[in-house]
């Protein structure tokens, strides 16, 4: 069982990201203001000392808990960090995203601190943004000088301010949308104070006000947390931690896209590098922003180079290239930017249209770009002016490639690096959609305006008998997303479009499905025997079809009806005729032969 400390926004990415499991867990606030819906969690109600904590840790079988209190909740860290260490109990410190210092502003650890340098710098007016807990820490200050509170509009933010003798005309009450800029504006503060609150705290907003109006402005620097947890900073780097630290609350694990370890590898690499000391780990910022550490498998520092592998983990997906270790070899140049190099085992592109100019290494947009921004990140903290090129290589990637969309892609000697997200989770749609896409952007970098969509090989072999004007680039897989695949197909501009589709998914989306997977959507007998009825097939017939067990079974049983078929058809295109205003359709039945 896992226990969250939220109240926070992080707590509810938190609740967002166990409810996907399934499984069961227990969400703790100090109080009942939030509401937060928690699909699968019990919501636990008051804050909790060490003995209380200790207590509910044993009796609830507690056997990971997840902090993503607010970062100024030091007592809560520090009890977690006390109960876990006696219990033996993994702790994930689900973390704000902050910017880096900007050393320009005045920053103090303490609120003492605070105090000490505004009546140091005889500072009066100041207008506190570092919520109502802070009213009695500041008290030594506005009880001798002017100062505003902004709290959250709230009974209990009044009460805090009653009891510590605040002036209530002194307090202004936070609203959603709020323009900061306004409020300085009118108040025109002698100092603003705020405390490192991060993404989430709307800490830059504040700051980026300040400035416009030349307002000094005064942060308390965020308490560490302790050594002990496991810190991320986004929905996939807790995921995958519970995940790890908890093997089974999650019915598949999630995994690492073969760009994300790529990526790893370079910083690694680089790092390695610029630092001459051998690296074992690799923090690299994924496309949302959300950073996330990999492990490091093998490093090799040379004289004008450093290599650095990273162990492909996609987690239960069943990817070709999991298992295998991406590997990144780089130098510096004279040369200023990053040159991507050819590799073993990465693919050379040959076709247009999949946004990778001909004749490089096959390393699609999203990596290149992730790639690029740790070189660049790392360049300007070591200070250094230098070109790098980038040499990625999968050993084994030539005989991969065989089992992917590579060579239809005009993708040779190689696989792909690919991923958008960076992620990869169990069984998604996601790569196979992307891969959708660039075999339609392929097809129209070659002139197609017409397209074939399939299911699958034995359908493709079927229809390109049927059409055999048309290259062998026209002929896209949809597998089971047939709805993903003709947005794109309108998104990309195709002109027309034929559908070929065998029976079995073809009842599923007449009736409406355009993911046709077994995990979705199952044959509806009751739907087949309404169509069957409409298509004014025989009584008989109409019964037999409550004891079929494939779908393919209605060729025969239909024969003798081809207005079943018709009607099918007619279905399947009122489906999807909604989701291509510009492309025109047509579907064809493939024949049950077709697939022996």
């Amino acid at each position: 069982m896992i226990l969250i400390f939220g109240g926070t926004t992080e707590g509810r990415t938190a609740v967002k990201v166990l409810d996907e499991a399934g499984s069961l867990y227990y969400y703790s606030t100090r109080g009942n203001a939030q509401q937060i819906e928690c699909k699968h969690g019990t919501r636990v109600a008051g804050g909790m000392d060490h003995d209380a904590m200790m207590e509910f840790c044993s009796t609830h079988d507690i056997r990971l808990i997840i902090d993503a209190a607010h970062p100024f909740a030091s007592l809560l860290h520090s009890t977690v960090a006390a109960v876990s260490e006696q219990l033996d109990l993994p702790v994930i410190r689900l973390e704000r995203r902050y910017s880096p210092r900007d050393e320009s502003l005045v920053w103090c650890d303490t609120f003492d601190d605070a105090i000490d340098y505004l009546e140091s710098h005889e500072i009066r007016d100041l207008l506190a943004l570092s919520g109502v807990q802070t009213i009695t820490k500041l008290q030594r200050y506005w009880e001798k000088h002017p100062c505003h509170f902004r709290v959250l509009d709230r009974d209990d933010s009044r009460e805090i301010a009653r009891r510590a003798g605040f002036p209530a005309e002194n307090l202004l009450f936070w609203q959603e949308g709020q323009d900061e800029l306004t409020l300085f504006r009118q108040l025109r503060p002698g100092a603003i104070l705020t405390k490192e609150s991060g993404e989430s705290g709307y800490y830059e907003e504040k700051i980026t006000a300040a400035r416009q109006l030349d307002i000094p402005v005064i942060v308390i620097r965020r308490p560490p947390l302790p050594d002990s947890f496991y810190v991320v900073n986004g929905e996939h780097g807790l995921r995958y931690r519970v995940e790890r630290l908890l093997p089974g609350f999650y019915p598949l694990r999630s995994g690492f896209t073969t760009g994300s370890c790529a990526t790893a590898a370079t910083r690694a690499a680089l790092e390695g590098l610029l630092s001459r000391i051998p690296q074992h780990s690799a923090t690299i910022t994924l496309p949302d922003g959300e950073t996330v550490t990999l492990p490091v498998s093998s490093c090799v520092l040379t004289k004008d180079s450093c290599t650095c592998g990273v162990t492909k983990d996609a987690g239960d997906d069943p990817d070709v290239t999991n298992g295998y270790t991406i590997f990144s070899t780089v130098s510096l140049t004279d040369i200023p930017g990053v040159r991507f190099l050819p590799g073993e085992g990465v693919g050379t592109v040959t076709l247009p249209g999949i946004g990778i100019p001909v004749g490089d290494p096959a390393i699609n947009p999203t990596p290149r770009r992730m790639i690029t921004g740790e070189i660049e990140r790392l360049l300007h903290t070591h200070g250094t002016l230098s070109g790098v090129s980038v040499r990625i290589s999968v050993p084994g990637g030539s005989e991969l490639a065989q089992k992917t969309f590579n060579p239809k892609l005009g993708i040779t000697g190689g696989i792909s690096i690919i991923g958008t997200s960076g992620i990869v989770r169990p069984f998604s749609s996601e790569a196979f959609v992307n891969s959708i896409r660039k075999e339609i952007q392929v097809a129209r970098a070659l002139g197609c305006t017409e397209l074939v969509i399939n299911s699958g090989a034995k359908s493709e072999n079927y229809l390109r008998s049927r059409f055999p004007h048309l290259p062998p680039q026209a002929f896209v897989h949809y597998g089971n997303y047939i709805g993903d695949t003709l947005r794109l197909a309108e998104e990309e501009g195709i002109a027309h479009l034929t559908m070929g589709i065998m029976i079995g998914k073809a009842v599923k989306l007449a009736e409406g499905h355009l993911d046709t997977h077994s995990r979705n959507v199952i044959m509806n007998r009751d739907f087949i025997a309404t169509l069957a009825r409409e298509s004014h097939c025989s009584p008989e017939s109409v019964a037999r079809i409550s004891g079929i067990t494939l779908a393919r079974e209605l060729w025969e049983l239909f024969a003798d009806t081809p207005a079943f078929f018709a009607l099918l058809v007619d279905r399947c295109l009122a489906v999807c005729r909604p989701l291509l205003p510009h492309t025109s359709l047509d579907i064809m039945l493939v024949p049950e032969h077709s697939q022996r």
